[in-house]
């Protein structure tokens, strides 16, 4: 796993992954998911017509395909690696797509 965050080439794949998702799943240029990089961590929030709010937040782990997921929970105000009882958490599988469609269905837009 890198110490120094994620490079920028990775980066790259992300926002491409994340687009594309917003332009098939949400379809609404008013309604899509952003990014936030910090360290190892990639958080993944929603523009809901410009209102920005936290979704989950994903690390890497080295492998594109084997993110460790935490849900954002707004009763505690912080994302939580433990929560696995919520909508949509049977699509957490190590993606970030998988996240993405976790987030819709655990919160709707």
């Amino acid at each position: 796993m890198p110490k120094k965050g994620i490079l920028s080439e990775i980066h790259e794949q992300i926002e491409k992954i994340v687009n594309q998702f917003n332009k098939k799943v949400i379809r609404d240029p008013e309604c899509f998911y952003t990014t936030r990089y910090k360290g190892n961590y990639l958080y993944l929030d929603r523009n809901e017509y410009g209102n920005v709010a936290p979704i989950c937040r994903l690390k890497y782990t080295g492998d594109m395909n084997n993110w460790e997921f935490a849900i954002y929970k707004y009763s505690r105000d912080h994302y939580d690696p433990d929560e696995c009882f919520f909508p949509g958490e049977d699509h957490v599988d190590g993606t970030i797509e998988g996240a993405m469609k976790a987030g819709v269905e655990a919160y709707p837009y």
